[in-house]
């Protein structure tokens, strides 16, 4: 009975925490599909289904102008959903479906990290956390092998996962290991697996169909970190929840690319070398900026070039008053002008408004008397970062790669 109420339970979790797909996203989905196969292969030869003839690939198609990775096959397929076990066993979110497992690790690829962030959880819970299993070490020789870390995807980064005619929140938890007989793709927690397709799931039993969209996303701003995320939640829906808007913000770019500097006026800014990482792109550090842009509160910038011409209007790309300090913070990715979902996405003592972290209520840049305080498209209000003017909400214009007057 006990377990007969706790199947109930987490079926109604999962129904209430799982989202509609937005537009964007189903956009992309339906154009991946019509595609049939992916062009630019990051890595081919994987299988999603064990006689497949290894036909799924990563895919970097979007890798520059969204900053996107996920897995395509061909033919118009993308992925199934195998379950993974891996992790803590016999936690308070743990119904007994795992036990059908054949094949379960006592710990997940990235337990160290896990560990390592301070709030007494030791590793994730496949029962509780919705971890993506994604890359594959290939550590059997002559087998194929895909490491995210190699186009920029980061450890315990958010990904998307597009199930059922559904939206699900989850992190890079775990990478493939040579298992079976085939290099294989497309696993998932127990608790993605069930937001996804319900209680039906279990450890031997998981979704066949190659109709699942994994997205793993590029660049540290993709990374919840210690304090954004609740590492130490023990069931999916608590978990789920604390990375749901930073999934949002994430999602959010896509289809919205940001390459271009956004009319900064007199030309120059336009175009560069990795396109999604030009002037005026969202960064979390250097890294996520081509060439030699630098990341200056959150937005690729040319550094210190403020003087002639090119950079319209000398403010400095969006550093909100009060001059200096704000460049630094303790947390990178998480400072000043960084994109965030909540007042836990940012570093010290700054807070969310409108999409991005910022010292509380003194930015709201004179004129308007606190008309930038809301605005219809949450996230892409005033102070947020932009490539173009379509990135910004109501009157709202791209300048400098920020949302402002």
């Amino acid at each position: 009975m006990a377990v007969l109420k706790a199947a109930i339970l987490a079926s109604l979790a999962s129904a209430a925490a799982a989202k509609s797909v937005p537009s964007n996203l189903q956009n992309l989905y339906n154009s991946i599909i019509a595609q049939g196969s992916c062009n630019d292969q990051l890595a081919s030869g994987f299988y999603s289904e064990d006689n497949d003839g290894g036909s799924t690939s990563y895919c970097g198609d979007h890798l520059n102008d969204y900053g996107i990775v996920y897995l395509q096959s061909t033919g118009g397929r993308l992925a199934n959903m195998d379950i993974d076990c891996d992790g803590i066993q016999g936690g308070p979110a743990d119904d007994g479906r795992c036990g059908d497992s054949s094949d379960t690790q006592s710990i997940t690829a990235f337990q160290d990290t896990v560990a390592s962030y301070g709030t007494g959880q030791r590793d994730l819970d496949a029962n509780a956390h919705p971890y993506v299993v994604f890359g594959n070490d290939g550590s059997r020789p002559g087998w194929k092998t895909f490491d995210p870390q190699s186009v920029g995807v980061e450890p315990l980064s958010i990904m998307a996962v597009v199930c059922n005619n559904q939206l699900v929140y989850g992190v890079w938890g775990d990478t493939n290991g040579d298992d079976g007989d085939f290099p294989v793709v497309g696993e998932a927690s127990i608790a993605l697996a069930t937001a996804c397709f319900g209680n039906g799931i279990n450890g031997d039993n998981g979704h066949d169909q190659d109709d699942v969209l994994y997205i793993a996303f590029t660049g540290s701003g993709a990374v919840p970190g210690a304090r954004g995320a609740q590492w130490n939640a023990q069931d999916y829906t608590d978990f789920e929840n604390s990375i749901s808007a930073l999934g949002d913000s994430l999602v959010a770019r896509i289809g919205n690319s940001s390459g271009g500097g956004g009319g900064s006026g007199g030309g120059g800014g336009s175009t560069c070398s990795w396109e999604g990482h030009c002037a005026g792109a969202s960064c979390g550090s250097d890294d996520d900026c081509s060439d030699d842009l630098t990341c200056s509160n959150g937005v690729c910038s040319g550094g210190s070039s403020s003087g002639g011409g090119g950079s319209s209007g000398g403010n400095g790309g969006g550093s909100s008053g009060g001059g200096g300090g704000s460049t630094s913070c303790d947390w990178e990715g998480h400072c000043s002008g960084a994109s965030c979902g909540s007042n836990d996405d940012c570093a010290d003592d700054l807070t969310c408004s409108n999409g991005v972290c910022g010292g509380g209520s003194g930015g709201s840049s004179g004129g308007g008397g606190g008309s930038s305080s809301s605005c219809s498209w949450e996230g892409h209000c005033f102070g947020a970062p932009c490539g173009s003017d379509d990135d910004c909400s109501d009157p709202w214009e791209c300048v400098n790669g920020s949302c402002g007057n």
